[in-house]
């Protein structure tokens, strides 16, 4: 697609925007809320051995998909879908910093049997049967990018975003949620407003949009911390959704993420896709663009350019 000067930036912002809300996150995982006034700063730490303005598996996932779709093949195919497995695997083995329970568990049962995306979506789909719980907010966190090759064609974008959820993660929350955020996404940058999570709402099936319509409307009436604990999709979304929609800016977007407490680097690389894309990359301070980096030992200025080849794949 053809993108104009303000939605060249508003794209290249959806993979910077999560790995800096990411790299701003790490340090505060499930540690003590911070205060309404504090100031979250890219120190590092946090659960893993990470570098101050390192990215954790939000970004790294979300990379994985993003190499897939800058290819121009899209995401719905299953030569796609089998490069994102492959990916997946690759990042599994060598550069999982840290990893969700589900997402390991999927991870680990294809990795032992050499399968491919077949085999993924099979193991999630166990995964399931054998819990009943498979909603956590580990496809959500990977999803924004999603949008980017279907900048025209939102029929696509909603087949494509249930598609690479459902690798890992089966339950229908998960895949609505991950629809949803591609909306927002995709309007964000076609248009710079949020105006496109709700319309989401659309795409999803007829017995579930008002109850999604209804947690929207929590999330727009409280703070982000009133969504915790946020490891299930649900409140990950609304505590995403309320640091976006009660702020003006990219920062402090952000910083209302992280302070939604509990899992601050999800929680913040969700909210950081969809501020990106709304404000851009051009909105990213300096500071932050000098210090973000993560596996497989990309900067700010590769992530901008991914997510770039993405938007404009043929």
């Amino acid at each position: 697609m053809s993108l104009t000067s303000e939605q060249r930036d508003r794209a290249a912002g959806v993979l910077l925007g999560a790995a800096c809300g990411d790299a701003l996150g790490v340090p505060y995982e499930f540690a003590a809320r911070l205060s309404a006034t504090a100031v979250p700063e890219m120190i590092g730490g946090g659960l893993g051995p990470y570098e101050p303005g390192e990215y954790s598996d939000d970004t790294q996932m979300q990379v994985c998909v993003a190499e897939v779709a800058a290819r121009g093949r899209g995401l719905r195919s299953d030569l796609a879908l089998d490069g994102v497995a492959v990916r997946f695997l690759r990042w599994y083995r060598e550069g999982a910093s840290d990893i969700g329970a589900q997402t390991r568990t999927v991870l680990a049962s294809v990795d032992r049997a050499g399968g491919m995306s077949a085999e993924m979506r099979r193991a999630a789909e166990d995964l399931h049967a054998r819990t009943g719980r498979s909603a956590g907010n580990g496809s959500l966190m990977r999803t924004a990018v999603v949008a980017l090759p279907y900048l025209e064609d939102s029929v696509a974008m909603m087949e494509a975003a249930r598609l690479v959820s459902g690798l890992t993660h089966t339950d229908d929350l998960a895949g609505d949620a991950c629809v949803l955020w591609c909306s927002g996404v995709r309007r964000a940058v076609l248009e710079g407003t949020y105006d496109g999570v709700r319309e989401g709402l659309a795409y999803l099936p007829p017995s579930r949009r008002d109850r999604w319509a209804s947690w929207l409307d929590e999330a727009e009436a409280a703070p982000p911390h009133r969504f915790s604990p946020n490891g299930f999709v649900v409140p990950a979304l609304q505590a995403a959704w309320s640091a976006v929609t009660h702020t003006a800016s990219l920062p402090d977007g952000l910083f209302a993420a992280v302070r939604a407490g509990d899992d601050t680097d999800t929680v913040a690389a969700i909210a950081g896709a969809l501020l990106g894309a709304r404000h851009g990359a051009s909105a990213v301070p300096e500071e932050w663009r000098a210090k973000v980096h993560g596996w497989p030992d990309l900067t700010a200025e590769d992530l901008t350019a991914l997510a770039l080849r993405a938007a404009e794949s043929e």
